[in-house]
């Protein structure tokens, strides 16, 4: 029996993911599913995302049932029964028995013969449908239970957002977040319009377009980089770089916010910098913008002196506001982590702060919900510094609301003190934080 090319894809991403610390949302962008129908994409997506998102309720629903203890299954082992399990619990339209076949076929092509015999036991006993019930969660334990998250995140959440709010994040990370687009003119929308594409209006800005139906990805209008996949928060830090005439983005890849720099600003000169050489390559073709200049460099030796009026300082970071699209991230991670990656970024935005003009702006920005990584690097790099001042943000967000720009009308929901601060749930984005420093003339 041969196992459909859309589990064939899935498996050998999961196990990607897994084994290599692989990102699932670029592999299901790779030759992997090359060939593959649209209907067997889908389901590839599907099963990848659904296992990723779901695998804590999934790894319980095996070792209750597995004969073999949990922690002595191998990888492909324990890959196909994920999938099975998901297909089981939360894919009722596919039938039992094709779940069953297809999960033993694969432990089999994957040369564990020997535990074809367990992954038929175990998918006959899982319940078809038997998905955990999200409104049975009371607690920390009852939200990681039921919604598939690690307790100590959400003990922090709740700690730092109150119940209802961690709550409310956990369910915006389960499913799957609407595609966001950034429109560079009013003819996109009537160009999608005819390619197939529908569109409603975005939440949070003008320029933003939400699809409701259709394939974007097949059409030619973004095949050529006229509208880009964007979400709307981070259409939204882009925006609050504001105006300037030379611009420098310190983090630039994959180049969604520097290309909404340079489509907006067109007459700016707009550098971008990037420390790996693949990524820059990418950058260089996925925003070629001829006012954007690509540059292979770090962080925190910059080749440029301080002459820029604006900088954007969008430092990598635990990336814990974007569950829903990377929903790895949250079985990766650990709480040791978030004081590593807060070393790292309180340098970054040491160093980018020493490449603004007299009178100029940075925007430091992540897309993490911890205080470690957010405020706590704000604070550390103020601290003792009299050159910056914090700009209060709502200054930016009443300015991109009278320009139109900002269409979200309350902006008292959007802050957190002086910052951005989106959340997912609360908010109709990924989760954001940033900060506005300008340099005071001496």
């Amino acid at each position: 029996m041969a196992v459909s090319p859309a589990r064939a894809a899935a498996f050998k991403i999961l196990v990607r993911v897994e084994s290599e610390s692989a990102y699932a949302d670029e592999l299901l962008h790779s030759s992997l599913l090359d060939g593959l129908s649209p209907a067997d994409r889908g389901l590839a997506t599907e099963i990848v995302m659904g296992v990723l998102r779901w695998r804590s309720v999934l790894d319980q629903s095996i070792a209750h049932f597995s004969f073999t203890p949990f922690r002595k299954l191998d990888l492909e082992v324990l890959t196909a029964l994920r999938m099975g399990a998901y297909q089981k619990l939360f894919l009722s339209k596919i039938p039992s028995h094709a779940v069953v076949n297809e999960t033993v076929e694969l432990v089999k092509q994957s040369r564990k013969t020997s535990a074809a015999g367990l992954a038929n036991a175990v998918m006959r006993k899982i319940k078809q449908g038997a998905a955990p019930n999200p409104a049975d969660a009371k607690d920390v334990n009852g939200l990681a239970d039921a919604l598939a998250h690690p307790k100590w995140l959400v003990e922090r959440w709740i700690k730092n957002f109150g119940a209802d709010k961690a709550k409310l994040i956990c369910e915006y990370d389960q499913r799957i977040p609407q595609v966001a687009l950034r429109l560079s003119a009013k003819e996109d929308e009537e160009t999608l319009t005819q390619e197939g594409i529908k569109l409603e209006p975005g939440a949070l800005m003008r320029g933003a377009g939400i699809v409701s139906s259709g394939d974007i990805t097949a059409t030619e209008i973004f095949r050529n980089g006229q509208v880009t996949i964007q979400d709307e928060g981070s259409q939204l830090v882009a925006a609050l770089v504001g105006e300037g005439k030379r611009i420098l983005d310190c983090c630039a890849a994959p180049g969604g916010k520097t290309r909404a720099l340079a489509t907006r600003l067109p007459e700016a000169e707009i550098y971008a910098a990037e420390l790996h050489p693949h990524r820059a390559r990418l950058l260089r073709r996925l925003a070629p913008q001829p006012n954007i200049h690509v540059v292979t460099a770090d962080a925190l030796a910059l080749p440029f002196a301080a002459e820029f009026d604006r900088v954007l300082a969008d430092v990598p970071c635990s990336g814990t506001g974007t569950l829903a699209r990377n929903p790895e991230i949250k079985w990766k991670l650990k709480p040791e982590d978030l004081l590593d990656l807060q070393s790292r970024q309180v340098a970054i935005l040491h160093a980018a702060m020493g490449r603004v003009s007299t009178g100029g702006r940075l925007v430091y920005s992540t897309c993490s919900l911890e205080p470690e990584e957010n405020e706590q690097v704000v604070s550390a790099c103020l601290k003792g510094n009299s050159e910056f001042r914090l700009v209060p943000v709502r200054e930016e967000l009443e300015r991109l609301r009278q320009s139109g720009d900002l269409v979200w009308k309350d902006i008292d929901n959007l802050l957190s003190g002086d910052f951005l601060r989106t959340i997912p749930g609360v908010h109709p984005c990924d989760g954001f934080f940033a900060a506005i420093l300008k340099r005071q003339p001496r």
